[in-house]
């Protein structure tokens, strides 16, 4: 047997390949999926989703009022599958045929695929601790909840059949927008629309509570949103017609601290009460009650 350089190598039938470089060094490990936390807009928490949503969506740290769909604050507010959606048909249209940066029917088809709403309002009867009442929403994800013609009307024929039941009313305002510029006149015309028909129903003796959120803006505070028998708000929602921006400008003076928050219409006798989400249910059905027996029901 040779010894030397020209020894027989033993040659490997099926060689081992090359490992890649990023390979040999220790594993990777596994990121943290997305979505699972939030961090918080007012105090810069982290927070775990899970957490947030069992606390209504509230920071368990400072009580930030994040933002909830619609959908999801009747499922807070009314007991279980007890809402009733009413006028869910009701479709938005092109009037004026109106385009600014893409055309208003192609903006109506993307807000409704981003949002699951059909429009920015959503009305319908349900139960509060047992207690009957009729129920609208507005919602600041569809073209921030903005007043076109779906929302007056949808607006207008509950508080008409509030007024034939003469059933308690409430109406959430979450729309950071005012009359819909889309629709014109049209869009513009319901608020007096909804504000008449809420006049009727004052004059028939119903119970109005208007609960405010952030935001409520524009010409729903103009209207139907400034119109209750008692009106609630969430701590530090945003609550005005323009903007502190735009009121800064008008005026050319500096406003005071917490202009148009909650806290500051409070002091100012526009709102009756703040309370915070968790404690609402119990909020509404105590007035509810309280109202129910002055009318000697």
């Amino acid at each position: 047997m040779s010894t030397g350089s020209d020894a027989i190598q033993p040659r490997l039938v099926n060689p081992i390949p090359d490992v890649p470089q990023e390979q040999t060094g220790p594993r990777k490990k596994r990121g943290v999926p997305e979505g699972l936390w939030l961090r918080c807009d007012s105090c810069s928490a982290t927070i775990f989703r899970k957490h947030l949503e069992k606390n209504y969506r509230m920071c368990p740290e400072c009580g930030h009022h994040f933002y909830v769909p619609a959908y999801t604050r009747i499922k807070q507010l009314l007991d279980e599958e007890s809402f009733e959606e009413w006028f869910a048909d009701l479709n938005p249209v092109d009037p004026l045929g109106f385009s600014d940066k893409k055309p208003y029917k192609v903006r109506l088809e993307e807000e409704q695929k981003k949002t699951n709403l059909r429009e920015a309002c959503v009305v319908g009867r349900g139960y509060l601790r047992g207690r009957p009442l009729l129920l609208g929403l507005t919602d600041s994800a569809f073209i921030m909840g903005s007043m076109g013609s779906v929302v007056g009307e949808k607006l207008t024929r509950l508080i008409e059949e509030a007024t034939r039941t003469l059933l308690p009313l409430v109406i959430v305002s979450g729309s950071g927008g005012g009359a819909r510029m889309h629709e014109g006149i049209y869009s513009l015309m319901q608020m007096g629309k909804v504000s008449a028909a809420l006049g009727r129903y004052h004059e028939a003796g119903g119970l109005y509570l208007s609960i405010l959120t952030n935001p409520t803006m524009g010409g729903v505070a103009a209207s139907f949103a400034s119109l209750g028998d008692i009106i609630i708000a969430e701590p530090k929602a945003l609550i005005g017609f323009a903007g502190p921006r735009v009121v800064s400008q008008t005026i050319k003076q500096p406003l005071p601290p917490n202009f148009q928050t909650s806290e500051f219409l409070l002091e100012h006798g526009f709102v009756d009460r703040i309370v915070s989400r968790d404690k609402l249910r119990g909020e509404i059905s105590r007035i509810i009650d309280y109202c129910e027996r002055g009318r000697g029901h």
